[in-house]
């Protein structure tokens, strides 16, 4: 208890600027105490005010007062020296970065406990305590420590800004509401507080009820995402036990296959052999025949003759085989043919099925739909690169700028391809879409052009391939005037020619737009329908050499 004395009496002894015992002690007329090249400090920083204050209690004094050291005081603090007590408080706390430091301590500034708003400065715990024992500062606005203190002052009058103009939105002072915002709706700064503070309590409601309404969301995403997940993991459990299924039966019956070719090859065999061993017997017993019968015909006893003749002229039967000769045999080929015709029905029905599961998959939707784009800014979120197919286009349309533009030329490729394009002047791009798609084309200045999607296995021969004109291909059309076409239906767009065509897929949506690109993006057609496979972009010319189309390279 008596070293805790011992400190309180410390601290009274301290200066309340540098927060150290006072050196040189000096009382000033208000009757506080400073160490004496503090408190000059202070007041050589006022002398072009020529009014110097009370670092403490504020108080002014008029002129300058003359600064005597305070012997007792002196004296008091050397007591204090000797008995080997430091001076610093055991928990001072220095204002360090981002901290707001108090503007009373000199030197190393102290980290500040509050700021007034009328006093437009921030006081440590030792330099606050005036606001809390004077009653000169009673009405002043005590708030947590803060740097923009400056920002309630007003720049043009000096003045604090105690009022608010709801005309001009904007803080203000006294004198700026009956000088420059005079006439307007003004009301106190407070006033207008309690207004806003409302508004700002109705706001944070909302954030609330919108910080609610997300929670929820979230966790229904996680639900529905741990729901897909599950699915998605069973489906490829189930997929893969399909496949290895199907994979097993074909093993299963290229297996029979195989040992029912070893059987026959091995029962044709033993006959075959059987069949050989009989012949070299009857082709023994014939020729020992032929050799009595030579030997025969060699003796001139007559009677021998006509008494052997005949049991040597009898042949015993012949062994019963097939013509060799004649009768056409027949291998393994057929078995090969038959498995062929075997795999190619089910690569047709695998090719088949292939875009109902691909499609199955891609329809897949665990979130709501999004908006559709608005600018084309948006549309560029969505924007996909892509290369035309070498393989589809018709020997009479070159390639160039890596596979992106298309030409009409008169020099004809000599290669061929199953996948080509027959009597129209088409080509297909080599990459399928699904999702969310946006590209454009830049076509040349001619007449007669089409820029279309299409199914990949829309016909490559007859005019049923023709872009537009069957139910697996969509077509904006500029053979003529510009019309959309699907299924030889045809829809007129009028407005001015188009050079750059936007195209946007929304597969899943099943949306098709079209749109005139410019400064700005023109919707020519919109198409809502359902796609079944992914989409291939094509191009298709038909009037002009030297017409050409190109995907353009978007940022």
């Amino acid at each position: 208890m008596a070293q805790q004395g011992i400190q309180l009496d410390e601290a009274k002894f301290c200066c309340s600027i540098c927060l150290d015992l006072l050196k040189d002690p000096v009382t000033i007329p208000c009757g506080h105490s400073y160490c004496m090249s503090c408190i000059k400090g202070c007041w050589d920083e006022e002398d072009q005010k020529k009014i110097y204050s009370c670092p403490q209690c504020r108080q002014t004094f008029t002129p300058r007062p003359v600064l005597v050291k305070n012997t007792m005081l002196a004296e008091l603090v050397e007591e204090l020296k000797k008995t080997g007590l430091t001076a610093a408080p055991p928990d001072r706390c220095y204002a360090g970065p981002g901290d707001v430091a108090c503007d009373v301590c000199t030197g190393r500034k102290l980290k500040a406990l509050k700021s007034c708003l009328v006093c437009l400065a921030s006081y440590c715990e030792q330099h606050l305590q005036p606001h809390y024992e004077s009653s000169t500062f009673e009405k002043h606005k005590l708030v947590d420590p803060s740097q923009k203190l400056q920002e309630n002052i007003c720049s043009r009058h000096d003045e604090v800004m105690k009022m608010f103009c709801r005309t001009d939105q904007q803080c203000i002072c006294y004198l700026c509401s009956v000088d420059e915002h005079k006439g307007h709706d003004t009301v106190s700064a407070a006033a207008e507080r309690t207004e806003r503070q409302k508004e700002l309590g109705v706001s944070q409601q909302k954030i609330q009820q919108r910080i609610q309404d997300r929670e929820k969301a979230v966790k229904v995403l996680h639900h529905k995402m741990k729901a897909t997940n599950c699915s998605a993991d069973k489906a490829v459990e189930d997929s893969e036990k399909i496949f290895t299924e199907l994979v097993r039966l074909i093993e299963k019956r290229s297996s029979e296959v195989k040992e029912q070719i070893r059987s026959t090859q091995k029962a044709e065999a033993s006959r075959a052999e059987e069949l050989q061993e009989k012949l070299k017997q009857e082709i023994a017993e014939l020729r020992r025949k032929d050799a009595e019968l030579e030997q025969l015909s060699l003796t001139e006893d007559h009677t021998h003759f006509l008494h052997s003749y005949p049991s040597l002229s009898r042949l015993s039967e012949s062994t019963d085989f097939p013509s060799i000769d004649i009768r056409p045999l027949r291998y393994f080929e057929d078995v090969t043919a038959a498995v062929s015709e075997a795999r190619d029905k089910l690569q047709d029905i695998l090719t088949e099925e292939w875009p109902k599961i691909s499609l199955a998959v891609t329809e897949v939707d665990v979130l709501p739909p999004q908006p559709e784009p608005k600018t084309r800014a948006d549309f560029l979120q969505y924007s996909r690169q892509i290369t035309l197919d070498p393989n589809t286009a018709n020997k009479l349309l070159l390639l160039s700028e890596g596979n992106r533009k298309v030409t009409f030329t008169v020099v004809e490729s000599s290669s061929s391809h199953p996948d080509r394009f027959i009597e129209h002047l088409q080509v297909l791009s080599r990459e399928g879409l699904t999702g969310r798609c946006y590209w454009e084309v830049q076509r040349s200045s001619r007449w007669g052009v089409s820029i279309a999607v299409a199914y990949k296995d829309i016909s490559r021969t007859g005019n049923e391939c023709q872009f537009g004109y069957n139910d697996k291909s969509w077509a904006l059309d500029d053979t003529y005037n510009c019309q959309f076409i699907h299924n030889s239906i045809k829809t007129l767009i009028p407005g001015p020619r188009f050079f750059r065509i936007g195209v946007y897929l929304d597969h899943k949506a099943g949306i098709l737009s079209f749109y005139r690109v410019s400064e700005t993006l023109t919707l020519l057609h919109r198409v809502q329908t359902r796609f079944t496979q992914p989409l291939y972009p094509g191009f298709g010319i038909f009037h002009y050499i030297g017409e050409t189309l190109e995907f353009c390279k978007l940022k």
